[in-house]
């Protein structure tokens, strides 16, 4: 299966307007944004766990990134709140499930297949920085290696921004809004930039929360090998 999986190109999705889709696990629904392969793919997903719902034990292969976006997101390591931001690299492993429901956007098979750099970062908690050069932002670094730089940023209302994309961007819409290239993002919206362009954004009246992931595809993104 290919989905959005031409990487030249900039990808948009606005997912609470698209239908959950079942997984093979009962409860378990999920939105695609893209995916290069089949059960096994590299994929980037908006996730829903039911109400008492749980995956089958398993090995993360390629690793697996995730943001809890509502409920709370259990496994054998702990409790995931909304607001949490979770790495598994490749090798680690877990039963993943939901007592009361959640959900997250996740991305799977996206690492350095060296990484073994496991932990969570709760950005209720952790406090925001401004940004050198752009009013109105601030930003929570999450992750940062020799791959990509993952963070969450806040724009305030109506903060105009150059979205820049050297090596690639995503963004993901938490709270908030913005409007790009004349398109209007809410909350759950995907917006993918291909490497070596720019757009310009401007937040919404109530403000934007939004989830970055920066220079991650210059390599070019394949299918997992299997």
């Amino acid at each position: 299966m290919e989905l959005n999986a031409d990487f030249s190109k900039r990808a948009v999705v606005h997912a609470a307007q698209i239908p959950w889709k079942p997984s093979p696990m009962a409860g378990v629904d999920r939105r695609m944004l893209d995916r290069i392969g089949d059960e096994v793919a590299r994929a980037t997903s908006i996730v829903r766990y039911a109400p008492g719902s749980h995956f089958s034990a398993h090995t993360h292969t390629g690793g697996e990134e995730f943001f809890v976006l509502e409920g709370v997101f259990q496994d054998e390591h702990g409790d995931f709140p909304a607001g949490t931001y979770v790495r598994n690299p490749p090798t680690t492993s877990h039963t993943p499930g939901s007592r009361e429901g959640c959900v997250i956007f996740v991305k799977l098979w996206q690492f350095d297949m060296q990484d073994r750099n496991q932990f969570r970062v709760d950005t209720n908690v952790d406090s925001y920085t401004g940004v050198d050069g752009a009013p109105g932002v601030t930003r929570l670094a999450l992750h940062s290696d020799d791959n990509e730089d993952v963070c969450t940023e806040h724009w305030a209302p109506g903060a105009r921004l150059l979205l820049e994309a050297p090596d690639g961007m995503e963004v993901l819409v938490l709270n908030g809004g913005f409007e790009e290239s004349g398109e209007a993002f809410s909350k759950d919206s995907w917006l993918r930039l291909p490497c070596g362009s720019a757009t310009d954004a401007v937040a919404g009246p109530d403000g934007a929360k939004v989830w970055i992931k920066r220079r991650h595809l210059a390599r070019p993104p394949v299918a997992p090998a299997t």
